[in-house]
């Protein structure tokens, strides 16, 4: 393998509306979490449902996109990649974080979305 690559892609739903904030410099940024579902039947038969959250976050036009497209709810589906980082927070700890940095995405219009067009 000559090279890895850092590449995520997530179909779900929004968690929350998105939280969008404008630097100084002019550049924004939004944040929101996204749940991904899958199913399974068990071992005894049972089926069973399983939700992660993601937590997203995205930078210039990809921010843009996300404040004037997305609300909670709204069915996406993204690529991106992985980013972990580490900040201090108000107490003084160090906390570590992992988010999806969103590079592009599509809205997936529903059936439920299209019948009420």
């Amino acid at each position: 393998m000559s090279s890895v690559t850092n590449k995520v892609q997530l179909m779900g739903h929004l968690g929350q509306e998105p939280m969008v904030k404008q630097f100084a410099t002019g550049s924004k940024m939004a944040s929101f979490s996204l749940a991904t579902n899958e199913s399974y039947i068990s071992a005894s038969g049972t089926k069973i449902e399983n939700t992660q959250w993601h937590r997203l976050v995205a930078w210039g036009e990809a921010a843009d996109k996300v404040e004037s497209q997305l609300t909670k709810g709204a069915k996406i589906a993204l690529t991106g990649k992985i980013s972990n980082r580490t900040y201090e927070a108000k107490d003084g700890t160090k906390k570590y974080a992992t988010e999806i940095v969103v590079q592009e995405f599509d809205v997936i219009k529903t059936e439920k979305a299209l019948t009420a067009a």
